[in-house]
This record gives structure tokens, C-alpha cells and sequence, in this order.
């Protein structure tokens, strides 16, 4: 029998009265436009966690969150002054006055979602704040404080408990039951919970999140405190997407988007106060990950929101670029200021409203736009070399087949699983590194000729006229040693380390680490490849040279080792050499004579300082008796000390301490530095041997000491470094061959 519905007005009914609603039935119509579903219920106390400033959260759930709900954090705790009003509508330690909504930087501000919670479940709350001896536990039912058994108090409960807050729901819309019956299922309702776990998770990779089932011994959801966001995308959303993924930055001054990785070494100074300001950090995908349906995380201020406008302009980026059907994974960080951001649109606060919303939306497309146009060199396309999913056999491999067939024609069944057993491995093998990935070079590799100096004869010849230069404190030994730095007290030498430290360029500094050496280009040029992972640089390896001696200098500053000249030559005939060579004398002044007279009384009263600093020993004579020596096993062109001698008079600034030391050590880098030969040779009839020797040197000794010292700057990659090639492009070409 179906009762009759009153129609609610007739022609002859007298119109029905206005009531004043109960408290109880407002408060559970208000919590029914908070909590829809237990996720919704989750991410309330999710930004109150955050908000608290935890950096460990663990959930537990029963039932799709229906039957227990349990969040536990470490943040700051609630006191217990504050917990006989915790659960009531519009209390709030966020919002003072109304004016504090247009700076609000919380999650929370209304006070509403404890209040919700309370009259449409069993609430419970256990804190803890530092300040206390221990945590306090209390009940709540329709936004008051209740027993937590029949015949005791209402007042909070000392208990033992960590420092932070556990909240913990049970039985979530027992008393409207029209609302639990319109839910889906408890697995459906648990995906739901995970969803939102994993997008706070994304965005807060600080912060720990635990998630799992009550009773279950392994968590659904697991991702570390101080992670990147980058890793907790690979982590939780898979390899797939990870590997695909392109990050861009973007912002109200950028004029173009700019790469993570491209500034690192870079550090933007914005000015303060600009209202309009704002800031995106994202991560998208490229052409080449296609999934059905779009995953789009956006995050406005830290909270997580969503916008129809974004999402429609970005799958208008993407149309042009995916095949239809397909969409991308994108995730959006924008940090715009508070006062031009309206949070108190949406009683969940799953929207909001700013400013230059379509102007900003455009800008970050646009942005994704040629982000997208620089990745979209090529596709990556997935294929299977037979239909049964195996590897093609090799021909050793079809020979034994044909051999055993009279045992497989017995035994086909067998014989068939274990093929493709082995088929099966063999493919999960070859698929773990694709050949455009794959480095084929390893460092620990070592040639013959390694092993074997090759001398130049120019040194050999002026060793027998002349004696032999050599090292004063040990013999001839190829063995490398440790170069280590000099203890110094010199303010100006500390400045200068400190200079070369603070100038490294990381990336830079780690091909050279680990690069692998291809082969000498352009000995005249001073042009070398060098091969490091899956790319090929073109160096020059004179001006890496340079820049190695010269921190080779500083790092020995006053504890150089000894190159014995014998005999010594006299100071003012290399001088005059070098002057007598030099083309530019001409336009000057002072005669020939003149200058090396100057140049030479610029020398002789600094012996001491010379001696005791750089290790260049003058005698009282004039006769160089020995140069510094920077690295073991490395002869520098002895043509070229004329040109050194000569140079340290103009090109060295004596007036001042730093200047003098930077100038003094950068001449003398450059006269280590390989190259062509200042003054000409007497014959060219070992000029073969000669750039034998110099190859051997480059390979074996300078690019090694590398490795191990040079701390590469910035200013290298403008001309001295440039990438040749790089494997991955050259698929890429292959593949539209």
C-alpha cells in the first residue's frame, strides 16, 4: 500500500507556516554539503594534518572508510583548553576577523569539517602537543562532547600517545541512511581514498603518507619523507608515466618556459609586492605516453582544486599532438598571491576563483605548447618481433632445433613450454636498457699504450745537450700521486679558492668526471671528442688545460714541486729571445733593449717572493735555475719559457696581493696549456714524434687529472664544450630514414 504525498499546495489549502529548523537538523544538512563520500571526509582531515605541519601521515581503513576511518599525524597537536569546542560549526584557528579570508594561506578556515564529521558519525580525537605529559582523548556526537562509555564524564581522558593527532570515524552515515545507501562499494569507495592520498602525496613530497586496510600487514600506499616530486610521480603513478614526463616553469615575467635542469646553476631575484605576481611549476607528459583517460592534478596555492578552463585548454594543447582518444598525465603547482584568490566559492573547497584566470591558463598553454614542440622530435612506438610475443631465434639456435626434432615430435609439449619459457626471459632481458640507452664505453677501460710514455724528443734532445729536467723530489716515475692542497693562511689564496669552488658548474663537472676519451680531432686547434653516457662532446681541450693548471696553482699555492733546469739558462737571454720574437714590439716606444732591461728589473727584486710562493728560482746571476711543476708525469713546451719570462713583466699586476697571485698563476697556466710552440723550433724533422708525444700526454695524463681536479665553470660551455651528438637523436633520425 503506497501512502499518499500531500500535494504541497491546493487552490483551498491555506499556505503552510514558516518554522525555525532544530540546530540538529541544520547541522546534519550542513555536514550532508561537506561530506559527501569518505573520501571527501579523508581530505578534510588531510589539509588539517598539513596544516598542522605534519611530515608523517598514516591512514586506516575499514570498509571503504564506512565503518573506521583513522588519520594519524605528527603535527602539532590540539590543546586540550580548545577541545570542548574542537567539534562545534565555525571554530577556527585560522580566521580572526573577515579580512583574514583575502590572506588566507591554510587549507582550513571555516571550522565546519570536524563539526560535519561529529553529527554524521562517532568522532574521536586523541592529541598531543609537546608542552603536555600526555595525550588526551575525547568523544564527540552532534558537535559535543559525549562519554565515551554510559555513566562517565564528558571532559577528556589522559591516555598515552605520540606527539601530534589521531582522528578516528566510525560508522559514517549511521544516521542518514539514504546517503550510505547511495554509495558505491567499499572497494570502489577505497580507490576513491587512495586517489586523493596519492595527489597529496605528489604535491607534498616532504611529507610521508601510509595507507592501507585495517588488519592488512602491508600498506596500499607507502611514499618517503624528503622525496622530489619527480620520484613520488614514478613511485605511485609507475615507470611509465615518470619516464615520459617533462618539467616546465613558468611565471607572470618569463617570457618563454625555461627547464629544471637548464637553471639550475641560476637564481632568479624577483622583486617583492607585485600583487598580480604568480608562479607554475608543472610536469607533463610528451607525445609518446597515451593513456585514455586525462590525469590532471592542480594544485592553486597548495590546494588541491579543480578548473574545467584548465583542463579544456590543456586537451587543447594535446589535440594536435596525441591521436584521438588519448590524453596526457598533467600535474599543475600555481602559486598566485592570496588576495586575489577566492577560497569561500564551494562548500567543499574543490573550486576556486582568481584573477587573470584566462590569462594566466593561456600563458601556462602556451608555455606547455613549446615545451611539447621541443620533445616532439620523434615517437617511441612499441612492437613484438613474433606473434606469440617471443624473440626471433638465432641461426645456432635453428640448427639445434632441426637436430632435436625427433626428440620434440616425443615430447612437444615439453619442449614447447620450455621454449617459450626461454623466449619469455630472453625478452624481459633484452627489453630492461633499449640500444638507444645503452652506453658501451666503461672508464675501467685501458689501452696498451697506456702503459708505454712516449717522450718527446725535443725534451730528449735538450735533455743530452743540457742535462735532464726532472722532479726534485723523486725520480722518473709514471705513477700518479695524489695532488694535495697546500695549507695556506693568505686571505687572497682562500679568496681565490673560494672563487674556483663557488664557480663550478655541477653538470659540467660531471661529464668531464666521467667521460670517456674518443680521440684527438685537431691537434692544431686543440680539439678532442670525449664520449660521456649516451652523448659526444667536441672539447677543446687546450682551454680545459688552461683552466686545470691554473687550480692546479692555486690548490699548490707554496708547496710547488721543483723542475730543475740544467745548466740554468740566464734570465735575460730567454728574455730577449722572446722579445726579439715578438712582432708586437714594434709599435711600442721603448727599443728592444729597453724592454727586456724593464722587464728584467721587474723580476730580479721579486726573486725571493717568486722562490718562495711559485717555486721559480732566480739566482742572484740571473739564471733560471727551476720552474714550478703542477702535475707529475707533464712536461710543458720549454720552447715557450721565453714567452712565459717575458709576459710575467706586462701581463701580471705586481701592485696588488689577489691581483698579482690570479695573474701571475693564470700566465703560468697558460704556459703548461698544449698548443702551438710561441717561438719557432730549429727543424721540423721530429715534428711527428713531437705531436706523437703531445697526444700521449693529452690522453693518458692531462684528461685523467681532469677527471680527478678540475672544477669546470660555467664560462667553458660558451665556445670550449659543445655536444656533438647524442645517441637517443641519432634513433631518432634512423627512425624516420
Amino acid at each position: 500500500m503506497i501512502a499518499e504525498i500531500p500535494s504541497p499546495a491546493t487552490d483551498s489549502a491555506e499556505p503552510l507556516p514558516i518554522r525555525r529548523l532544530q540546530e540538529s537538523l541544520i547541522n546534519r544538512i550542513a555536514a550532508g554539503e561537506v561530506i559527501h563520500r569518505p573520501a571527501s571526509a579523508l581530505k578534510e582531515l588531510v589539509e588539517n594534518s598539513l596544516d598542522a605541519g605534519a611530515t608523517s601521515i598514516r591512514v586506516t581503513i575499514k570498509d571503504g572508510g564506512m565503518k573506521l576511518l583513522q588519520i594519524q599525524d605528527n603535527g602539532c597537536g590540539i590543546r586540550k583548553s580548545d577541545l570542548p569546542i574542537l567539534a562545534e560549526r565555525f571554530t577556527t584557528s585560522k580566521l580572526k576577523t573577515f579580512s583574514d579570508l583575502s590572506r588566507i594561506q591554510t587549507y582550513g578556515f571555516r571550522g565546519e569539517a570536524l563539526a560535519s564529521m561529529s553529527h554524521v558519525s562517532h568522532l574521536s580525537v586523541v592529541t598531543k602537543t609537546k608542552s603536555e605529559s600526555c595525550a588526551w582523548k575525547a568523544c564527540y556526537v552532534d558537535g559535543h562532547l559525549t562519554p565515551p562509555k554510559p555513566g562517565q564524564s564528558v571532559d577528556p581522558k589522559p591516555c598515552a600517545g605520540n606527539d601530534g593527532t589521531t582522528i578516528t570515524i566510525e560508522d559514517l552515515f549511521y544516521n542518514t541512511p539514504t546517503r550510505l545507501s547511495a554509495l558505491k562499494s567499499s572497494s570502489e569507495e577505497y580507490s576513491r581514498i587512495l586517489d586523493v592520498l596519492t595527489k597529496y602525496a605528489i604535491h607534498n613530497p616532504k611529507v610521508a603518507f601510509v595507507c592501507k586496510k585495517a588488519g592488512s600487514p602491508t600498506p596500499d600506499l607507502s611514499s618517503p619523507s624528503a622525496s622530489e616530486t619527480p620520484n613520488n610521480i614514478r613511485l605511485l603513478y609507475g615507470h611509465s608515466i615518470a619516464k615520459e614526463l617533462v618539467p616546465v616553469q613558468v611565471s607572470s615575467k618569463d617570457k618563454k618556459f625555461t627547464r629544471e635542469d637548464e637553471d639550475e646553476d641560476m637564481e632568479a631575484d624577483e622583486p617583492e609586492g607585485d600583487p598580480e605576481e604568480w608562479h607554475a611549476e608543472a610536469h607533463i607528459t610528451n607525445a609518446n605516453y597515451q593513456a585514455k583517460k586525462m590525469v590532471f592534478l592542480l594544485f592553486i596555492n597548495h590546494r588541491l582544486v579543480e578548473s574545467s578552463r584548465m583542463r579544456r585548454a590543456f586537451e587543447a594543447v594535446y589535440n594536435g599532438i596525441l591521436p584521438k582518444g588519448s590524453s596526457p598525465f598533467v600535474y599543475l603547482s600555481l602559486e598566485i598571491d592570496p588576495r586575489l584568490v577566492d577560497v569561500n566559492v564551494h562548500p567543499t573547497k574543490r573550486e576556486v576563483h582568481f584573477l587573470n584566470e584566462e590569462e594566466i591558463t593561456e600563458r601556462i598553454s602556451d608555455t606547455f605548447q613549446r615545451a611539447l614542440a621541443v620533445q616532439n622530435h620523434s615517437r617511441t612506438f612499441e612492437y613484438q618481433t613474433l606473434l606469440t610475443g617471443g624473440v626471433a631465434s638465432t641461426g645456432q639456435e635453428l640448427s639445434q632445433k632441426r637436430k632435436g626434432k625427433q626428440r620434440e615430435i616425443s615430447d612437444p609439449v615439453e619442449e614447447d613450454d620450455e621454449e617459450s619459457s626461454s623466449n619469455l626471459s630472453k625478452a624481459s632481458k633484452l627489453k630492461k636498457t633499449l640500444s638507444q640507452h645503452k652506453v658501451r664505453t666503461s672508464l675501467k677501460d685501458r689501452t696498451l699504450d697506456s702503459m708505454f710514455p712516449v717522450e718527446n724528443p725535443a725534451h730528449v734532445a735538450s735533455s743530452s745537450s743540457q742535462g735532464k729536467s726532472q722532479d726534485e723530489s723523486t725520480g722518473k716515475t709514471l705513477k700518479s700521486r695524489e695532488i694535495k692542497e697546500s695549507v695556506c693562511f693568505l686571505t687572497s689564496v682562500l679568496d681565490l679558492r673560494r672563487k674556483i669552488t663557488k664557480g663550478k658548474h655541477r653538470q659540467l663537472t660531471e661529464i668531464l668526471e666521467k667521460h670517456t676519451f674518443v680521440g684527438i680531432v685537431d691537434l692544431q686547434r686543440s680539439l678532442s671528442l670525449i664520449q660521456h653516457s649516451t652523448n659526444l662532446y667536441l672539447v677543446n681541450h687546450g682551454s680545459l688545460a688552461e683552466e686545470l693548471f691554473y687550480q692546479l696553482g692555486v690548490r699548490q699555492f707554496g708547496n710547488f714541486s721543483r723542475m730543475k733546469l740544467d745548466p740554468p739558462p740566464p734570465l735575460r737571454n730567454l728574455v730577449e729571445i722572446a722579445v726579439n720574437a715578438e712582432d708586437s714590439t714594434k709599435n711600442s716606444k721603448l727599443t728592444k733593449s729597453q724592454i727586456i732591461d724593464r722587464i728584467v728589473k721587474i723580476l730580479m727584486p721579486r726573486r725571493e717572493m717568486l722562490a718562495e710562493y711559485f717555486s721559480l728560482c732566480i739566482s742572484d746571476a740571473g739564471l733560471v735555475e727551476s720552474l714550478p711543476l703542477l702535475l707529475r708525469d707533464y712536461t710543458p713546451n720549454l720552447n715557450n719559457l721565453p714567452s712565459f719570462l717575458m709576459r710575467l713583466g706586462p701581463q701580471v699586476d705586481w701592485t696588488s696581493e689577489i691581483e698579482c697571485f690570479e695573474s701571475f698563476l693564470r700566465e703560468l697556466a697558460y704556459f703548461y696549456t698544449p698548443g702551438e710552440t710561441v717561438v719557432p723550433t730549429s727543424g721540423s724533422d721530429d715534428e711527428q714524434a713531437q705531436d706523437q708525444a703531445e697526444r700521449w700526454q693529452i690522453q693518458h695524463v692531462l684528461l685523467p687529472a681532469m677527471r680527478r681536479y678540475l672544477f669546470a665553470p660555467k664560462s667553458l660551455l660558451d665556445r670550449d664544450v659543445v655536444q656533438a651528438a647524442s645517441l637517443p637523436d641519432l634513433y631518432k633520425v634512423f627512425e624516420r630514414c
